[in-house]
């Protein structure tokens, strides 16, 4: 065992290098199954969340939706209210003693992250479709749009690109939460280093070498969905129509195109 700091560091990278890897391969993952699965969730039960009720709706309807809306909002308020690590033993342990199904270590993983991603994505849901303006849902509804065809047409491509900072917000969060799940057995990135480190007691230098793995997959998800995001935003100048004859006949030339001309 080297006697510098560097060199214990080198030489744990050396002997348990695959052992970090493959640590650092299940967390991403679980982390990006678990935020694309609970942003599904999130994404259903927020619609359903926002769904309108009126006077002229039979009693039927309005009292599904309500019962609905009531579980909708227990599971989100639990989920929201209580620690990813308590979920996990809970659930984990929970169906082994209730129901007699010991889940795999992989189905467990995706399921916890997954429903608790999902609540909180519902309230992120919400809160993007009631921020678009009301006009524009009246505005579908008033040309005889259904509800679900105003969401998935008008409202949800707009609240999607005001919750893209969100969902990467939570992938990355998913990223460094997958440690709770150690509690349970699973070999992430903070299970592995665990196992480093009290093979040779080099706690200091095992996870250092964590921290520095985890930062670098937080950073590089973030720049990546930093790109998509812009990619979202689609270009500054819009060249409107520049097929249509008639728009250069009005005058509507391309901005660049203008100023060329004005130059």
């Amino acid at each position: 065992m080297p006697s510098t700091f560097f060199g214990r560091i080198a030489y744990l990278i050396e002997l348990y290098g695959p052992s970090f890897l493959r640590g650092a391969w299940y967390s991403l993952v679980i982390a990006i199954v678990g935020t694309f699965i609970g942003c599904v969730i999130g994404l259903v039960v927020g619609i359903i969340k926002t769904i309108p009720v009126s006077k002229k709706d039979s009693t039927v309807k309005r009292v599904v939706l309500a019962v609905v809306k009531a579980v909708l909002g227990a599971y989100v308020e639990v989920f929201r209210g209580t620690p990813m690590m308590a979920q996990a033993m809970m659930i984990y342990y929970g169906a082994a003693a209730l129901f007699h199904y010991n889940m795999s270590m992989w189905f467990a993983a995706f399921f916890i992250v997954s429903i608790n991603t999902g609540a909180y994505m519902a309230e992120t849901v919400r809160g993007g479709i009631i921020s678009i303006d009301p006009g524009q849902t009246e505005g579908a509804m008033a040309i005889g749009m259904t509800h679900f065809q105003t969401m998935t047409s008008v409202i949800m491509p707009q609240a999607l690109r005001n919750i893209m900072p969100q969902i990467g917000n939570n992938l990355i969060i998913n990223i460094k939460d997958t440690c709770v799940l150690s509690t349970i057995g699973v070999v992430e990135l903070f299970y592995a280093t665990k196992s480093v480190a009290g093979a040779l007691y080099t706690y200091f230098e095992a996870f250092t070498i964590a921290m520095v793995i985890y930062f670098v997959m937080t950073f590089a998800c973030s720049r990546l969905l930093r790109l998509l995001e812009n990619k979202m935003d689609g270009p500054d100048n819009y060249d409107l129509a520049t097929t249509d004859t008639l728009t250069h006949t009005s005058g509507m030339y391309p901005f660049k195109k203008r100023r060329a001309e004005h130059e």
